[in-house]
């Protein structure tokens, strides 16, 4: 997929993401990453909306409930950030709850399937739930979506042996046929789960991973952190 890397490819982009195609819109950002492989099928960008009306129990990210947290960006800064950056096949929309925010992230959608980008979203809403409401952003947020991985984590119903998802109630549906081919293999893909180490010495995580082998992981690294230094040859 080809990246806009001059001053014609971002005259192209502009035009994607102006005023006219909703890229004034704003939402509330919790996180942004360019380029991951843990949040969908394929190389992709991904997006934590902050904001959470929701709020399940057993919650993995309870700081990204806040309607007040994160910052304020527009879907035009968002599309550029994407279409400028690494090499991706979509994007993933997660949080928080994206269809709290629904309206810009369906413009966002619409911005970048013009580029032949997918788009995969996460909700805390059954499918039923959406298509049912009489919301029209909710609507359009499902119109620009190829996979929506649909209802609430559950803590007693904690299960990570399908990919993207944390517990047996949540659903993986296949709304457009974009990844219909990945229906039969579902059961060969493995959640994934990607440690960074940021600028400040800060570590962040992402994906899905087991919550009491994530506990322990977290455990070892801090005692790892604590621990001296052992003495090597180039010590002595």
């Amino acid at each position: 997929m080809s990246k806009p890397n001059n001053s014609s490819g971002s005259a192209r982009t502009d035009a994607w993401t102006g005023q006219g195609a909703g890229g004034d819109l704003t939402l509330r950002l919790h996180r942004f990453l360019p380029k991951t492989r843990a949040e969908g099928p394929g190389i992709r960008a991904c997006i934590w909306v902050q904001g959470c009306s929701i709020r399940c129990p057993g919650c993995a990210v309870p700081w990204t409930w806040s309607p007040n947290g994160g910052e304020t960006v527009t879907v035009g800064e968002l599309a550029r950030r994407i279409l400028e950056g690494p090499e991706v096949e979509g994007v993933t929309f997660a949080g928080g709850e994206p269809f709290d925010q629904a309206a810009p992230l369906a413009a966002l959608g619409r911005m970048l399937k013009h580029r032949g980008m997918s788009v995969v979203t996460y909700s805390g809403y059954r499918l039923e739930e959406l298509r049912a409401a009489s919301r029209p952003d909710w609507h359009a947020l499902l119109g620009v979506t190829d996979i929506l991985l649909d209802g609430p984590f559950m803590r007693e119903k904690a299960d990570v042996s399908r990919p993207w998802v944390g517990s047996s109630n949540q659903r993986i549906h296949f709304l457009t046929d974009r990844y219909a081919f990945l229906k039969p293999e579902l059961g060969r893909h493995r959640n994934r789960l990607e440690i960074r180490l940021e600028r400040g010495g800060i570590v962040t995580l992402n994906g899905v991973a087991d919550m009491d082998a994530l506990q322990e992981l977290l455990e070892e690294l801090e005692l790892e952190r604590e621990s001296p230094p052992k003495k090597g040859k180039a010590d002595e």
